[in-house]
């Protein structure tokens, strides 16, 4: 995974920010893991990635690491799970669109925290 080049501010970053930036984070996450399993053509490559990073998949993560969490890991998924934003989910129920936000918050959180080996370890369990 790629190092984090400048301190960030934790403290003062919105919870857009941590979601975005999860949100690519655990999308490079589903593609190094694809590459790594030995995935190798484009379409099979794009359509898996599509399957494991949509809300419902990642709802679905939420359950299978929600009992590994620390203290500060569950306040930052739940800062991104009650953001109120005014995105209508197309293909996603409101309630795995929230749960999936609060996962990309808590990957955008670790990231820009410096705490990969963490990632890795939810990963891990996620996959």
């Amino acid at each position: 995974m790629l190092e984090l080049q400048q301190n960030f501010d934790i403290k003062t970053a919105t919870t857009d920010q941590l979601s975005f930036v999860g949100d690519a984070v655990y999308s490079l996450l589903v593609r190094e893991r694809l590459c790594v399993l030995g995935k190798s053509r484009s379409n099979d490559l794009h359509t898996s990635s599509a399957k494991l990073v949509k809300a419902n998949a990642q709802a679905n993560a939420y359950l299978k690491i929600e009992d590994v969490l620390t203290e500060k890991e569950i306040s930052f998924y739940k800062r991104g799970r009650n953001a109120h934003n005014n995105h209508t989910p197309k293909n996603a129920s409101e309630g795995d669109y929230h749960i999936a936000t609060g996962i990309e918050t808590l990957f955008g959180y670790l990231y820009l925290t410096g705490q990969n080996e963490r990632i890795y370890e939810l990963f891990d369990i996620i996959f």
